[in-house]
């Protein structure tokens, strides 16, 4: 599944579509109305986490790749496309295997349904607000929390396991359970890796610098690490028993009678 990196590199590449003039739309969603992009101009291009939006005049085209969803600019894969928009004076962008979803009214319709600084690629990044709903919700076990896209909009399971791994902290562990310090870096690590992980994959050498993602060995302790399909979203973590502390609220002995 694409993260949010990604989607900016995609929104970086699909750039000079902007302003262009749709001539022709297709593809087997059932979701959109294809007649209707016909004439319209492509007023932006945004993104949202791991959202891909295509603002048009009259309705914007949200775009979300899944886990095996994937694009084609100006070229095509052999296989039918969800969607596929043709421009006037040539030029075409294929959607493949991904979920499409049309929303009703122009640009101004995201605002109202985006929370931007909840995106840890936006520059409306607020960590204060991740910190604040963080507080809230104590019992969310970290591996969860860095997943729930509105408190990290962006961050998937590459940067889930990288961070942990960075923070030494188990995924297992409570929020409420870990102390200020490492609260606030959780925070600031979900920003910061997601930059590194754009200039790694816009420079083809992310997978080089995985310290425990789909890895097998440890590279502080030498020891294997542990893979499982841990908390409630039952995503793949891969981690080390030894250098990440498992961070738990102590249950409060009961009072003696």
């Amino acid at each position: 599944m694409p993260e949010g990196p990604s989607i900016v590199i995609l929104k970086q590449e699909a750039a000079a579509f902007t302003g262009r003039t749709i001539a022709a739309a297709g593809g087997n969603s059932k979701a959109v109305d294809y007649a209707r992009l016909v004439g319209q101009p492509v007023v932006a291009l945004r993104s949202w986490g791991k959202h891909f939006l295509i603002e048009l005049p009259e309705l914007v085209l949200k775009i979300h790749f899944l886990l095996f969803g994937s694009y084609r600019i100006n070229a095509r894969k052999d296989a039918p496309p969800r969607l596929s928009l043709q421009f006037q004076g040539g030029g075409e962008f294929n959607f493949y295997a991904c979920s499409v979803k049309q929303l009703d009214g122009g640009p101004g319709r995201l605002d109202a349904l985006y929370d931007w600084r909840a995106d840890v690629m936006a520059d409306q990044w607020r960590p204060a607000l991740a910190l604040k709903k963080l507080r809230a919700a104590p019992a969310m076990l970290a591996c969860d929390a860095l997943l729930d896209q509105d408190i990290f909009s962006g961050v998937g399971n590459i940067i889930k396991n990288e961070v942990l791994f960075r923070l030494r902290i188990h995924p297992l562990s409570e929020v409420g359970a870990l102390p200020v310090a490492k609260l606030r870096a959780l925070v600031k690590q979900a920003r910061e890796y997601s930059f590194e992980f754009l200039a790694w994959k816009q420079a083809y050498v992310l997978k080089q610098h995985w310290l425990v993602h789909t890895k097998k060995m440890c590279p502080r302790c030498k020891i294997p690490l542990s893979k499982g399909y841990l908390g409630q979203s039952r995503r793949r973590s891969f981690h080390c028993e030894s250098c990440q502390k498992l961070y738990k609220n102590t249950p409060r002995a009961p009072d003696c009678c």
